[in-house]
């Protein structure tokens, strides 16, 4: 989040004869362009976007709606003999659009209030008996885990140690034909560029656009950071300044999981900051 990431997708544009392509859900949606961060002046640079506000604000969009937008919008840059750079987005969205869906169940929670009733002990006897060898490879001790790897395998009806090992065997060959980087700020440089960013929300528009949308928005849509504080400031129970100090505190922890995930990405490439960019990223 603030990492630049707009500005170095127009630096590759010009270098690569590439088109951008947002992947970022917040983004997608129409009347968000100030909490979102959207660049403004996008419409006016030199490359080509793609993606940026065309979904309404009423529209639920998951990871897998999201790629289904994206996917033809990549095929038809590359058909022109263009190369599509996407930008932004969370670690489940990119995931979903650049290796297609995962073939593991998501979380059940009917499943796991049963579960809630039941001891470890219990819990690891019946992993034990439905996947040995992914029992072996959990901490049984570590209740969080127990349960996903048990709900894997009931729900796909396989063993979670097959199931992900055919998950990795196939990302792998996916991962093969990509190539990308992420922006790396040091801490105190990446603080303040967050607390800037914050501010300008507040201050250009971001609360006039959730008191427009607060009625009618998506539960998708209301999930875009900033939106909830600033809900929580147009009904009085926050002033401006606690309205930007909980911006700024949900976009650094939504930054430091986004961190987590960029860095168990082996194929991609982290870029020291600060600017200016140059053409030896072309080659990344």
């Amino acid at each position: 989040m603030a990492s630049g990431k707009s500005a170095l997708a127009i630096s590759l544009a010009k270098e690569l004869g590439g088109e951008i392509v947002n992947g970022d859900v917040a983004q997608a949606y129409k009347g968000l362009e100030r909490l979102s961060g959207t660049a403004a002046d996008w419409k006016q640079a030199d490359a080509a976007h793609h993606l940026y506000g065309v979904i309404e604000a009423t529209e639920n969009c998951d990871p897998l709606a999201f790629r289904n937008l994206a996917v033809p919008v990549v095929a038809e840059i590359q058909s022109r003999g263009k190369v599509p750079i996407v930008v932004g987005g969370s670690g489940v969205y990119l995931k979903t659009l650049t290796h297609g869906p995962s073939s593991i169940p998501e979380r059940d929670d009917a499943l796991r209030a049963k579960f809630e009733e039941r001891s470890n002990d219990d819990l690891a006897e019946e992993l034990k008996g439905l996947d040995p060898e992914g029992a072996a490879a959990t901490d049984l001790k570590n209740r969080r885990y127990l349960i996903r790897a048990l709900e894997i395998c009931l729900l796909s009806g396989q063993k979670m140690s097959v199931l992900k090992a055919e998950q990795f065997k196939k990302f792998d060959e996916i991962t093969l034909g990509l190539r990308g980087l992420y922006l790396l700020w040091d801490n105190d440089n990446a603080k303040q560029r967050i607390s800037s960013r914050s501010m300008q929300i507040l201050e250009k528009g971001g609360v006039d656009e959730v008191k427009a949308l607060r009625e009618t928005a998506s539960e998708t849509c209301r999930k875009t950071i900033g939106f909830s504080e600033i809900e929580e400031h147009l009904d009085g129970k926050l002033t401006l300044k606690e309205c930007h100090k909980g911006l700024h505190t949900s976009t650094r922890r939504f930054a430091k999981r986004q961190r987590s995930w960029l860095k168990k990405e082996a194929w991609l490439k982290d870029v020291t900051c600060p600017f200016p960019f140059d053409a030896k990223f072309a080659s990344l």
